[in-house]
């Protein structure tokens, strides 16, 4: 199967002179993780580069940018310039092959050098609902390495450890029981309110005391180890979500499963 059948050919692009308050209005909007960046040269849209909200709560987090408003920071400053991109032509396994050794959520899709699409990884997630997936369960696929920190860290210290773990959510937990689950647009929103409502002066040393857990969904769905992998696809797209905490019957927390685990699923099965 060519990645064309797939993709999403609605593109919603975001110019790079923008700032990022505009980035995360058309992301809360279109219910959007990443935007692909464009430059306008002789009224034609040019691909530049990609944003995600990842990379939006980590520059705003970041001691280098502590007193500059969110409204000075352009997408150009904080969008991903080293581009992936793939022709529209290419098989579904080379390009989930890409997603996951290269840990990106997103790549922009050509035709004849122009962009025509975009894939992610949820695009995948429809064809986990084949026949094929339905003797395979989520604890058969979920990742047992739960990173989690605590509700009373601070929020710069999740950043940190979502930039250098790679992943997107983190679990907090209290008194060794889940509290709840804070996501890389979580903290992006997060950032940019701080820095909207706080004068410029105390920023950096207030950023500090931002607490994780007054950020935090504390309403977490969970789902069954048990559960199969279509089940596992169905919820994600009926709900959005690109993650869920895995529990077995006494409703304990013993894993993780996430759109990747889903990607590294389809390209064992696609590739056997």
């Amino acid at each position: 199967m060519k990645i064309k059948n797939i993709m999403s050919e609605n593109v919603v692009s975001i110019d790079k002179n923008l700032n990022i308050c505009d980035c995360l209005r058309m992301m809360y909007k279109d219910n959007l993780s990443r935007i692909p960046v464009t430059s306008t040269n002789e009224n034609k849209k040019v691909l530049v580069g990609i944003i995600s909200e990842k990379d939006i709560a980590n520059k705003l987090g970041s001691a280098k940018y502590g007193n500059m408003a969110p409204s000075h920071f352009h997408v150009s400053t904080v969008m991903v310039k080293d581009l992936i991109t793939v022709d529209e032509d290419d098989d579904v396994t080379e390009v989930a092959k890409i997603l996951i050794d290269k840990n990106i959520g997103a790549i922009p899709v050509l035709s004849d050098g122009e962009m025509v699409g975009i894939v992610t990884k949820s695009d995948f997630i429809y064809l986990c609902k084949a026949k094929a997936y339905e003797k395979i369960s989520v604890k058969d696929i979920m990742t047992t390495d739960i990173i989690s920190i605590s509700a009373d860290d601070r929020l710069v210290h999740a950043r940190k450890v979502i930039m250098d773990s790679g992943v997107g959510r983190l679990l907090l937990t209290e008194d060794n029981e889940l509290a709840g689950i804070i996501t890389s647009k979580d903290i992006a929103k997060a950032f940019v309110s701080f820095r909207k409502h706080t004068p410029d002066k105390y920023q950096s040393s207030q950023i500090k005391e931002l607490i994780a857990g007054d950020y935090m969904s504390a309403n977490v769905e969970t789902i069954s180890q048990y559960a199969t992998v279509p089940q596992l696809a169905d919820a994600m797209l009926e709900t959005g979500y690109n993650g869920y905490p895995v529990v077995d019957d006494e409703d304990q927390i013993i894993g993780i499963v996430t759109q990747s685990d889903l990607l590294k699923l389809i390209y064992e099965m696609e590739t056997q």
